[in-house]
């Protein structure tokens, strides 16, 4: 069909129109916005829940991942009335700032339309949305792993093994995530005590413990001057303002790769076998997800 065709679907009983569902988002594999349609509408039964009442923050690329993307927060414009959206502080739960209308995913017609806008990644913050559509304190609490040159995805995984044992000391189970774009990212259940401030000094205190125990892997400064060859720890991603990359969203790379949740043999294997541990596409994603289900596992439900 002509690119500009616009086609008119019913997605859990909304209508929505869609077009340009031949425009070509990844010129490296050839992925057109109709087949990220399709891997967005397939994986919805695991990604919502990552979603379910949290702000989300998009990367938008109209023209495809070799043209310019823009971060979007707000609303964008035209957004259907039937499309949940809240209105927080830019500066978090502390209060104060300006103010952003943020759309809520809470379905597959929500998720449809943001993706048919080529909203191809999906950023949240680690804290949910209370009865009063504010946030509440983290539910989580996440550290990145991000890989110097020429360390990758090998040395994250040594890392990740490291975080896993000392928040596990602490009683947080981890789950790790490979980010789809260069490092791994691992997620703990939180009980909501903590303010985002609190978990974010936590998560801080946890690498700079790390990086005194093996200086020669782990950074926990943020001066990229000195990663080359180690993983920082980015610790700054549980401040209230920060968000990161959902589970089971898109990345807007070269090719449709995903943050895939994983198990920790995998990790374990490439902490063992350098190269047996890479980024997964969203083929691969959808035929774990048949076979596996979410093996995020319990972490959502752990609180």
């Amino acid at each position: 069909m002509p690119n500009d065709e616009q086609v008119t679907v019913e997605v859990d009983g909304r209508r929505l129109r869609l077009s340009n569902l031949d425009k070509v988002l990844y010129p490296a594999t050839g992925t057109t916005k109709g087949e990220v349609l399709h891997y967005y509408a397939q994986v919805a039964p695991v990604l919502l829940p990552h979603l379910a009442d949290r702000a989300v923050t998009r990367i938008r690329w109209p023209n495809g991942t070799a043209g310019e993307k823009f971060f979007e927060k707000n609303l964008p414009n035209g957004a259907p009335d039937w499309l949940r959206s809240v209105r927080v502080s830019s500066t978090g739960s502390r209060g104060g700032g300006d103010v952003i209308d943020y759309p809520v995913v809470e379905d597959l017609a929500g998720l449809t339309y943001l993706a048919n806008l080529a909203a191809l990644e999906l950023h949240v913050h680690q804290w949910r949305l209370g009865r009063n559509n504010q946030p509440r304190n983290p539910d989580r609490l996440v550290i990145d792993l991000d890989p110097g040159d020429p360390a990758g995805l090998h040395e994250c995984a040594q890392v990740a093994l490291l975080v896993r044992d000392r928040l596990g000391d602490m009683g947080l189970p981890t789950a790790p995530v490979t980010s789809g774009s260069k490092g791994l990212h691992l997620y703990a259940a939180l009980p909501g005590q903590l303010s985002s401030d609190e978990v974010r000094d936590l998560a801080k205190k946890v690498a700079q413990e790390l990086a005194r125990s093996h200086p020669d892997l782990v950074l926990w400064q943020m001066t990229k001057a000195i990663r080359g060859g180690k993983v920082f720890l980015d610790w700054s991603q549980n401040t209230g303002t920060k968000t990161t990359i959902s589970p089971y969203s898109l990345r807007g790379g070269e090719a449709p790769y995903v943050a895939a949740p994983r198990t920790w043999e995998e990790v374990e294997e490439g902490a063992a076998h350098p190269g047996s541990l890479r980024h997964l596409r969203m083929e691969e994603v959808l035929d774990r997800v048949d076979h596996l289900g979410d093996v995020f596992g319990d972490l959502l439900h752990s609180r």
